[in-house]
């Protein structure tokens, strides 16, 4: 045997990957397919399964291809992925080098808008009770949009119109490109930072309409939680009216244009004038009201007739004063008399003149009840035979209550005898 004709793996799979490099076919492939066992490695790169009905194929995609990625690819995601066919040497496998992916049949950035406001939501970031209310009256508004658009302008035109004691703080920033998203979140920092110092009281954030890619900038998570956390309160102002943003979500409040977020964060001011003008009008009416009441009320008092006789209130007093001691005299004078009615009654009552005889009439009422007591008394029955039988203390009436051998005391007029019984019978 001539060893000479084996080779080793490593040769043979290296010879395949020269002969698939230089297929001009496979270094441009385009596929459909549904990803499956897909992995996020720490370092960055995606590895999965790209498979259709009936077969499947290795793919990788490198971290400096996927961070433009506006989504993250899940298992079961139908995607079309443009790269190259290539061989993995060590272990003899051909795979897909995955240059771009998208969604298949849905756009790759509304995907990643709907994911980002999924994650967003799931956080309490779109909360309302975590709102911040716009203050009514503002004294200085800073504005985050870009200093050459038409947003700025309009902006700016809106807020001279209704409210020109208002003052504006313009925060230039890049609001279209890779680097506007970044640039938005510092401005909004910066704004944040300042705003003890300059008396910000509201915060304009946004630009004038463009394509979904244009207005991408504000569905970057880096904005989403830079005006989450900021202090002054945010409106949101992107696009036109039919543009929805996940700053629109997150803000203090969503404008449908920049013209109508100047007209949200500050009042007209020709509004403002005539509820002063009313006011006023009220308040002089509801003083001279005030006024007239307390005029003739002092009037009526200067008139009052204690005012102009005086003299007449004393005269009253002193009249009735008479009356009452009048009325007391004659009170007085009728007990006295009362009294003495009673007094010459009793000096004159029989009793008193003839005390002998309530002597004789109360003896005469004693005697009665003592012979009515005597009649009464047990003890005088015991004069003419009778006799009282106890048993225990107590004085017996039938011989029901009597047994063998009872010991009973009998009472008689002049004392007790005890007796045992032998026997009871009727």
């Amino acid at each position: 045997m001539n060893n000479s004709n084996y080779i080793t793996v490593s040769e043979v799979n290296k010879y395949i990957k020269e002969i698939i490099n230089d297929d001009l076919l496979l270094k441009k492939v385009y596929l459909r397919g549904e990803i499956s066992n897909f992995k996020a490695h720490s370092r960055g790169h995606y590895y999965f399964t790209l498979k259709d009905e009936n077969s499947r194929i290795a793919a990788v995609m490198f971290s400096f291809n996927n961070r433009n990625l506006k989504f993250v690819p899940y298992d079961g995601m139908k995607v079309l992925v443009t790269g190259k066919i290539d061989v993995y040497e060590a272990s003899g496998a051909y795979q897909i080098y995955v240059e771009d992916m998208a969604p298949d049949g849905i756009g790759a950035l509304y995907v990643a808008f709907e994911e980002l406001k999924k994650k967003l939501l799931a956080e309490g970031l779109f909360d309302k009770d975590k709102k911040k209310k716009i203050r009514r009256i503002p004294r200085r508004i800073g504005i985050v949009t870009s200093p050459t658009g038409a947003a700025i302008k309009d902006i700016l035109t809106t807020i001279k119109r209704r409210f020109p004691v208002c003052e504006t703080i313009l925060f230039p920033a890049l609001v279209q490109g890779e680097e506007a998203a970044s640039d938005i979140a510092k401005k909004i920092k910066l704004a944040n930072e300042v705003k003890d110092i300059y008396k910000i009281d509201t915060l304009i954030v946004g630009r004038g309409g463009g394509s979904l890619e244009d207005l991408w900038p504000f569905n970057e998570e880096v904005v989403a939680r830079a005006i989450y956390d900021s202090d002054i309160p945010v409106i949101s102002a992107v696009g036109h009216e039919i543009d929805v943003t996940i700053s629109d979500y997150v803000a203090d409040l969503r404008a449908p244009t920049p013209t109508a977020a100047a007209e949200l964060a500050v009042p007209d001011i020709n509004t403002i004038i005539t509820y002063l003008d009313t006011a006023r009008s009220r308040g002089y009416t509801a003083i001279n009201n005030i006024l007239n009441n307390n005029y003739k009320k002092l009037n009526n008092l200067k008139n009052s007739y204690i005012l102009t006789r005086p003299m007449s209130m004393y005269e009253i007093k002193e009249q009735k004063l008479d009356i009452l001691i009048d009325n007391l005299n004659k009170a007085i004078n009728k007990k006295i008399d009362n009294t003495k009615v009673r007094l010459y009654t009793c000096s004159n009552s029989y009793i008193l003149n003839n005390p002998e005889m309530l002597y004789k009439y109360s003896s005469q009422r004693l005697e009665h009840m003592i012979s009515k007591l005597e009649v009464l008394n047990p003890l005088n029955t015991l004069n003419r035979g009778y006799a009282i039988i106890k048993k225990d203390d107590k004085v017996l009436s039938s011989i029901k209550n009597i047994k063998k051998n009872d010991t009973l005391t009998i009472k008689l007029k002049d004392g007790e005898v005890a007796s045992k019984i032998i026997k009871v019978g009727e």
